[in-house]
């Protein structure tokens, strides 16, 4: 009988400590781009209407010396997509498919990225990782990657870059560091809200309402031993509240090992109507745990949108007059 029990108890531990390794396991990084690959630009949720952002986008990666590759269905329309899901699933499809793509950078977000993540066929692309780029709706593509073990970066798209920008540089520096294997590195002004301290783990997350709404999904994020980023456009400060209030809820801080807030743009409410501000809202859906928490990163619906590598491990520093994020080579 004790032999039985004493087996069963090794079994656990053996189970315990697998689980402890799996998280722990870094995520697959796909290879960086060299100069003369591909870049594929696909539209898989909102219409693209402006031909010149592409046209900018195309620009900027020839500069860098890379070849553009447009997907087919690329300036259809469809309601307030562009075009069907078929269409925008095909165009997925062929990028995450066609070995000569190295990368796939989404033209803008909007919405309809998760409409056609569940016909997608990932098959080639986990025995050929590439980059995925963007941000907003595409989380929905960051999330599900991210549960295949698969990094994808955070950033500017096409239709969001402005090529005379001078608030841009930071931004489009960062980007072309990450496409092409180099550090990134930032360092950012302190926040008043800001809440101490150092911790280490793999970055996480990316638009708010996407993340919320994949809670209880199949590609629900995974925040355990993690840090988690959120950036959020357009949201009244009781949605905002409701969001995080459901986050919390699901456990997702729990064992959290850091927070950070990018960018909290176009609020549709101010802190009179609410009784508070979003900066103290999320400090109120997380003051039972004491992980840092870092306000203002540049990063989500703002123009000097700097690139996160979503799955990659971070050094999170928040203390005194800054805020350093170090990624790991």
């Amino acid at each position: 009988m004790m032999n039985k029990i004493f087996s069963v108890f090794l079994l656990f531990i053996s189970i315990t400590l697998l689980a402890q390794n799996d998280s722990n396991t870094s995520l697959i990084k796909p290879p960086s781009l060299q100069k003369g690959d591909m870049v594929m630009i696909v539209a898989p949720a909102g219409i693209v209407r402006d031909s010149v952002g592409v046209k900018n986008g195309i620009d900027l990666l020839k500069k860098w010396g890379l070849k553009v590759k447009l997907g087919k269905n690329l300036f259809n329309q469809h309601f307030r997509f562009a075009g069907t899901d078929e269409e925008r699933l095909a165009d997925f499809q062929e990028a995450l498919d066609d070995d000569n793509v190295k990368a796939i950078w989404c033209a803008r977000g909007g919405y309809g990225a998760i409409r056609i993540l569940d016909d997608l066929d990932f098959t080639k692309f986990k025995q050929n990782p590439k980059w995925i780029i963007g941000f907003s709706d595409i989380t929905a593509f960051h999330n599900e990657v991210h549960i295949m073990g698969i990094e994808t970066m955070h950033g500017i798209m096409p239709l969001t870059y402005k090529p005379d920008s001078k608030e841009q540089r930071q931004a489009l520096k960062s980007l072309k560091r990450a496409f092409f294997g180099k550090r990134v590195k930032y360092r950012v002004a302190e926040s008043d809200f800001n809440r101490e301290g150092t911790t280490e783990g793999e970055v996480v997350g990316g638009n708010l309402s996407l993340v919320y709404s994949m809670l209880g999904s199949k590609s629900q994020i995974d925040a355990n031993g993690k840090i988690l980023f959120l950036e959020e456009v357009g949201e009244a400060l009781y949605h905002i509240d409701r969001m995080m209030i459901s986050l919390k809820r699901a456990g997702y801080f729990e064992n959290c090992k850091g927070l950070i807030i990018g960018g909290m743009s176009d609020r549709k409410t101010d802190a009179s109507e609410f009784g508070m501000t979003y900066e103290e809202i999320i400090l109120d859906a997380v003051k039972e745990y004491d992980f840092p928490v870092a306000f203002d990163f540049p990063a989500g619906h703002i123009t000097d949108n700097r690139t996160l590598i979503l799955g990659r491990k971070i050094e999170l520093k928040v203390k005194g007059s800054k805020t350093v994020v170090k990624f790991e080579k």
